[in-house]
C-alpha cells in the first residue's frame, strides 16, 4: 500500500479529491496542514450534517493506492492539470502493513452511560461493574453511544425512577436503534422505532435481534397513536419542524425527550414547542443539551 500526499488551498480540496477518486484511489482523506501549530483551524459541525467547509486554508490530502506505480502515475497526471497550479506534491511513501480490522476496533472502546449501564462493542468484554449492556458495533446509522446527545438520552432512560415507567415508547429518528434498545433494556415493552432511512430501519432490526430485545421498526408512518415516552435525537432544525407531530404523539402525563440541540439553540426549541408543551434543559454535555417536557 502506498500513499500520495498533496498540499492544496481550501478552494481546491473538492476538485482534487474528486480527481483522486477518478484515478481509483482506495481512499482520500483531508487534514489541516497546520495542525498542532498556532495556525491550526478548528472545524465543527453538527452530526449528520455536511461539514461547514470542505477543508482548511492549507489542506493536506492523503490518497491511498494499492501500489507505488499507481500512486506515482496519479501524481504525474495531477501535476499536468490546470487546477493543480496552487497545489504541491509532498511525496509518495509506502504504508506499513497493518491489521486494519484490529486497528479500527481498537478505536471503539466500551462507553459508560452510568456506572451500571454500558455500550460495549462485540469484540470487548463488558466491564465488571456493568449490570446492563447494549452490544453495538459502529455501523452506517448514527448512534453508537460515543456522541454526547446519545449518551444524554440513554442516561435519562437509565435514571428514570421506577415510579415513572417508560411505558409505550416511540423512538423517532432511530438511527442504529440504540435509544429504543436502551428503553427495552430498562423495562419498556411496547416500542416503535422509526426513521426516514430504510438502512437505519434495517440496522435497528439487526441491533435489536443482537441484543435480544423486542421492538417494531419501520418508516415514520409506523408511529401511531400516543406514547408514554417520545424520544427524538435528531437536530435542532428538523426538531422544530416536527414539533406539532412529536407533541401529538405524547400521551397525557407522558414525557418528551429531545436531543441533537446545541446550548445556544435552547430558546429556539422552547419557542417552537411552546404552543403544545413546555420544554426545559434536563442535561448538558460538551456544548450539547437534552431538553425534556411532560404533558
Amino acid at each position: 500500500m502506498f500513499e500520495l500526499r498533496l498540499l492544496c488551498p481550501e478552494d481546491h480540496v473538492e476538485t482534487l479529491s474528486d480527481a483522486l477518486d477518478a484515478l481509483d484511489a482506495l481512499s482520500v482523506s483531508v487534514e489541516d496542514a497546520d495542525a498542532q501549530t498556532d495556525a491550526e483551524q478548528a472545524l465543527f459541525g453538527e452530526p449528520g450534517m455536511p461539514p461547514p467547509k470542505e477543508g482548511w486554508q492549507r489542506s493536506r490530502i492523503i490518497a491511498l493506492f494499492p501500489d507505488e506505480a499507481a500512486a506515482n502515475e496519479a501524481a504525474q497526471l495531477l501535476q499536468l492539470q490546470d487546477f493543480f497550479a496552487d497545489c504541491r506534491l509532498l511525496g509518495v511513501a509506502s504504508v506499513p502493513d497493518e491489521d486494519w480490522v484490529r486497528l479500527t476496533q481498537s478505536q471503539f472502546a466500551p462507553v459508560e452511560i452510568t456506572p451500571e449501564f454500558w455500550i460495549v462493542p462485540t469484540w470487548h468484554e463488558p466491564p465488571e461493574q456493568a449490570r446492563e449492556v447494549i452490544r453495538l458495533d459502529p455501523g452506517l446509522a448514527f448512534g453508537t453511544g460515543t456522541h454526547p446527545t446519545t449518551r444524554m438520552c440513554l442516561r435519562w432512560i437509565a435514571r428514570r425512577p421506577a415510579t415513572a415507567p417508560l411505558g409505550r415508547v416511540l423512538d423517532y429518528g432511530c438511527g442504529s436503534g440504540i435509544l429504543a434498545i436502551g428503553a427495552a433494556k430498562h423495562g419498556a415493552l411496547d416500542i416503535d422505532a422509526v426513521d426516514i432511512d430504510e438502512a437505519a430501519v434495517q440496522s435497528t432490526v439487526l441491533n435489536a435481534e443482537a441484543n435480544r430485545v423486542s421492538l417494531k421498526a419501520g418508516l415514520p408512518d409506523r408511529a401511531q397513536g400516543t406514547y408514554n415516552t417520545v424520544l427524538a435525537n435528531i437536530l435542532a432544525t428538523p426538531l422544530k419542524v416536527l414539533a406539532p407531530l412529536l407533541c401529538a404523539h405524547v400521551a397525557e402525563g407522558g414525557a418528551l425527550v429531545l436531543a441533537g440541540i446545541l446550548e445556544r439553540q435552547a430558546d429556539e426549541l422552547k419557542e417552537a414547542y411552546a404552543p403544545w408543551i413546555q420544554l426545559s434543559v434536563a442535561d448538558t454535555e460538551d456544548g450539547w443539551i437534552l431538553m425534556t417536557a411532560q404533558r
